[in-house]
């Protein structure tokens, strides 16, 4: 077995971790500290997925379920560059290259996943099929990163306060007229991962080959 896609991050994230460590030792504030708890978090689905297309059928559908809750978790980053602001504990720009560097494996992370998840879908069903479900996935996905930026729900509530959780999540669907941003983040998030996504695979020399893995 060769090695996992995990490989290919050490480099970049070890960096962005550099960078987090060095700005609580600078400043002597762990402001940006969350961003190490994000990465972790990021890194679950891209796990869930690698052990996927290795395991056995009995557990394919409830490794697809654990990964589709954690995804969004992958893809939530990007919206942390909200946290981007002048502080007087260090230099503004150092502070736009941790965040974009984790930004960036972020987006990484969930591109791996997704292509691993593209890569086992493809063993089990059509290319027409597979579209369909890596497309809806996105969407599905890019609700979740609004619902966690916005209505600052967790990927595990729905096993700590499913009820709560999903009378909340069901009112953009009832009253989808009155949750415009809802929808517009939404539908935006979905046109920018499906569009990036396509862009990766057809760039050349691609790492998004997840058959070169194992």
């Amino acid at each position: 077995m060769k090695p996992g896609p995990f490989r290919f991050l050490i480099l970049p994230v070890g960096f962005t971790f550099s960078l987090i460590v060095f700005r609580c030792i600078y400043s002597g504030s762990l402001m940006y500290l969350f961003f190490a708890w994000k990465l972790f978090l990021a890194a679950i689905p891209l796990s869930v997925s690698s052990v996927l297309i290795c395991s056995e059928k009995k557990f394919h559908w409830m490794l697809f379920i654990t990964w589709i809750l954690f995804f969004p978790n992958a893809l939530y980053i990007i919206t942390d560059l909200l946290h981007l602001k002048e502080r007087n504990d260090i230099p503004l720009w150092f502070d736009i290259i941790l965040i974009f560097s984790a930004t960036i494996n972020g987006l990484i992370m969930a591109y791996l996943s997704l292509s691993q998840m593209e890569f086992f879908l493809k063993s089990k069903f059509s290319n027409t099929i597979t579209k369909v479900n890596l497309s809806t996935s996105l969407v599905v996905c890019s609700f979740g990163v609004y619902v966690g930026r916005f209505l600052r729900w967790n990927s595990w509530d729905i096993f700590l306060d499913p009820y709560k959780l999903f009378s909340e999540l069901i009112q953009p669907f009832i009253h989808p007229f009155q949750h415009p941003r809802t929808w517009a983040m939404t539908i935006i998030l979905s046109f920018f991962f499906n569009i990036f996504y396509s862009l990766i695979k057809k760039l050349p020399g691609t790492i998004v080959n997840p058959g070169n893995h194992y």
